[in-house]
Order: C-alpha cells, then structure tokens, then sequence
C-alpha cells in the first residue's frame, strides 16, 4: 500500500519552518482507498512570495488545528505505507521532523517520482509536477494546493506503474538500493562512479556549475552522508533541491584532499560553501619599540597599513602561539600583554622573565630574545611531503619553497628526489592562502617521517 503525499510548508527546510496544509491519499496501486487533508497551523508567519503561490494566508491557518494535533493520525496513516511523492526527501524530512518532534517514530520506504519519471519516461524536458503533468495530460485541479498537488501526483504515480516494464519501482524499494535517498535530479550512475578513496566531490546544479565543494578520505561513504542522513537542515535540503550532477577527484592522502578542497572554494567559491568563504587572516602579531626602547609584541586586528610578523583567523590561535613564543623565549607576558600592566608580573615569581618589565634587563639582552621568537615563526624553510600515491607505483608529493605552497602531485616510486627544480617537473601548480599554508605546517610538525627538507643547495 502507498501513501501519496503533498504539503505545503513556510519554508525550505524542517528544521526552521512549519508545514501549512497536508494531503495523503492512501493508494492500493489501482485506486485511492483513503484520504486525509487539512490545513495546518505553523505557528509562524507565511512568507508573502508563498502566500503569493499558493494562496494559503496567515488568517486561513490561525484556526486551523497545528500540527501536535492531528500527528496521532498522520503517524496512524503512514507508518506501515510506503511514501510516494514528487521529491519525496522533501516532504518526508519534514513530516519526519515534526512526527519525531510530537513523539512518534518514524521511518518508512521512500519512492520520488521525479526520480521513478527520469528512469521509466525518459526523454522529457522538465519534470517538475506541473510540467510533467501537462505532458502526460494529468490536469492538476488546484496547482500548489496539497490537495491538488497529491491528486496529480497520483495520477503520475498510476502512469509509472503501468509503464515500468523492468520493474524498476520494485527494484528501488531493495534495501540495498540508493534511490531512496539521492536528490530526485542526480543519476545513480553518478554515485556509482564514486570511488572508495581520497579525494574531492563536486555537487553540480542544473547548468553543470559547480554549488558545493566537498574533500573525504573515502569518497563514496562522505557523498553518501549528505543524503542518507536524517538532517532537516537548510544544506540537505538545498542539496536535495539543486544538485544534479556528482563528479571527483581522487588524491593519493587525505592531507591533498584538504589542500585540493580549500584552493577550490577559493577559485571556484560554490554558493553553498561557507567555510574558508572570508578574510583569512584577521588577527595579526605586531612588534614596536616602546618608550623604554623594549621591543613588544602585541596581537592586534590586522590593518592595511601595518605588516604584522605572523597572521591567522582566530584569536584564540594567535594566544596560544604567542604564550608558547613567552615560554620558549623567556618573554615578559606584560611586555607581550598577555598579563595586565596593573599585577604583578607572574613570569618573576616563576623566574620565566628577567625583568625587563621593571627595567631589570637590558634592552638589547631583552630584545635579542624577541628578534629569535619572531625568527621562529618566519621560517622560510623549503620541503616536500612525502606519501602515499594514486597506485603502487607513484608517491604523492606537496612542495613548500621558502615558506610558500607551490603545488603538489605524483612522483613515480623509483625516482630520487634531489632538488626543488627536479620536483617541480611532476607537481601542478595551486595558488596559496593561509589555511592550506598552516595545515602543511601543522602536518610537517606531527609527521616529519614524511617530510623531505631541501637544504639552500638543493634549490640552486
């Protein structure tokens, strides 16, 4: 038995938006043997470009019952069904959302007629409802009505079933099957291409351009999260929404697929990003001299026209970084205003500082060890990561020169590597920014088995 769904709701996604207006047909795969449809109270205002589209108002839902009421009675309708509708992660999300939300559990097979259309009548331009319908002269008697909407839906549903001859709706309801879960528009073949391994998905909208980057150490299993997950969440259902299209690129490590994601966001900056999509370095360390002729280290917002010695995103980055330079180097925490001017300085009691926040040490002693600490984290070292490849014969391998990220790629396992020249001949080259450039050297810092480092002859 098959539970046609339609509803109406406030917004895109369960987690921020109420259902409006619900309609079920229940359907014995011949005929409807029962219905239930009712407005919903959401408890939140319509928007208007919605009360525009489907012409459910504010004052139409505020006596209507919300939905703690009738759950009893929808979980009673659809919870031994199988749910059949036109996008169904859309309205099963939602249904599943509020179902949970009043206490009852809920977890049921899916079928998605757009999907179900594409494989069994292929060849249409669109298969929005509307559209389909018309083409196959389903009339659609109140268009963005659940009522309406569930009506020609099961009418669509009755065409599939007379013309699915290789029994394609019965071979989606498999468990193993993954028509359940992929976004209505995306071809299984697409995720069957996903290999098991390292490297970056590209989500891809209608047009082919690229709305979603994405790295995994295994490809399939992370591509396969987004949709088989229970999110009700803005990102599920845009994927669901506006992807069509799944593509890869497989790496040799997990650490080039986290470079290879972040110089794609920043090249391509897909709308459905937000991570790494703003000025990365927003904190700075800078140096002066004070009146005393101390030089002092302060973090500070970076500004134009001040060059900080090291920049990074976070605030709370910058503390540690410059408490470790204190203990390392002997700094004086009030000179380094990691400690107020109005106590006592703690690094005296615990001998970390020699004075100079009284005058006690000399200026040039002081500022020598401040000129080291800065030294220490402007390193321009040269070096390669070494690591696993692609296949049993080639190496992975990332090329830092002079501080700076230059490229990476794949060495063939019987080369010896040399000289920077020498390995620029097998990378392709990726332009910098600050967060691949910390993460390299984060990794050389916990894996330095891994790392090659090119001494000033091997350069030239």
């Amino acid at each position: 038995m098959y539970a046609i769904v339609d509803i109406e709701t406030t917004g895109s996604f369960a987690a921020a938006n109420g259902i409006t207006e619900i309609s079920i047909h229940i359907f014995d795969g011949d005929k409807v043997v029962e219905k239930f449809e009712t407005l919903i109270n959401p408890f939140q205002s319509i928007p208007r470009y919605i009360q525009s589209m489907t012409g459910i108002t504010d004052e139409m839902v505020s006596g209507a019952p919300g939905f703690k009421e009738v759950a009893g009675q929808i979980h009673a309708l659809l919870e031994d069904k199988i749910f059949v509708a036109h996008n169904v992660n859309f309205d099963y999300s939602f249904i599943k959302y509020q179902l949970e939300y009043c206490g009852f559990s809920f977890n049921t097979k899916k079928l998605c007629t757009v999907r179900l259309s594409r494989k069994i009548l292929p060849g249409f331009e669109s298969y929005s409802l509307g559209n389909l319908s018309r083409s196959l002269g389903i009339r659609i008697r109140n268009r963005h009505r659940a009522g309406g909407d569930a009506e020609a839906t099961v009418e669509l549903f009755r065409h599939l079933l007379a013309n699915d001859q290789d029994n394609f709706i019965g071979k989606s309801l498999k468990k193993n099957s993954k028509e359940q879960l992929l976004p209505p528009h995306v071809p299984k073949s697409d995720l069957d291409k996903l290999p098991y391994s390292p490297g970056v998905y590209y989500f891809h909208d209608k047009k082919g351009k690229v709305v979603y980057v994405g790295k995994a150490k295994n490809i399939r299993y992370r591509v396969n999260s987004h949709f088989s997950n229970n999110s009700s969440g803005r990102q599920k259902q845009n994927f669901i929404q506006h992807v069509y299209a799944i593509s890869f690129q497989e790496t040799g490590t997990e650490l080039m697929a986290a470079v290879l994601e972040s110089t794609e966001i920043k090249k391509i900056w897909p709308i459905f990003n937000s991570s790494q999509k703003r000025w990365e370095n927003v904190y700075g360390i800078f140096t002066y001299e004070d009146q005393n002729g101390y030089t002092r280290l302060a973090i500070e917002k970076n500004k134009k026209i001040l060059q900080p010695v090291h920049s990074f995103h976070y605030l709370i980055e910058g503390h540690s970084l410059l408490r470790s330079l204190i203990h390392q180097y002997q700094l004086c925490p009030r000179l380094c205003f990691m400690q107020s001017d109005t106590v006592a300085c703690t690094g005296l009691d615990t001998g970390q500082c020699f004075g100079a926040c009284e005058a006690k040490e000399e200026p040039e002693s002081y500022n020598k060890r401040v000129q080291e600490a800065i030294g220490s984290i402007q390193q321009n070292e040269s070096f390669i990561i070494l690591d696993r490849g692609l296949n049993g014969s080639d190496q992975s391998c990332i090329l830092v020169e002079e501080g700076k990220f230059i490229g990476m790629g794949y060495i063939p396992i019987d080369v010896q590597v040399l000289h920077i020249e020498q390995v620029k001949d097998f990378i392709q080259p990726y332009k910098e920014n600050s967060y691949v450039r910390n993460l390299l050297l984060g990794f050389r810092s916990k894996y330095p088995d891994k790392v090659i480092v090119l001494e000033q002859q091997d350069r030239h």
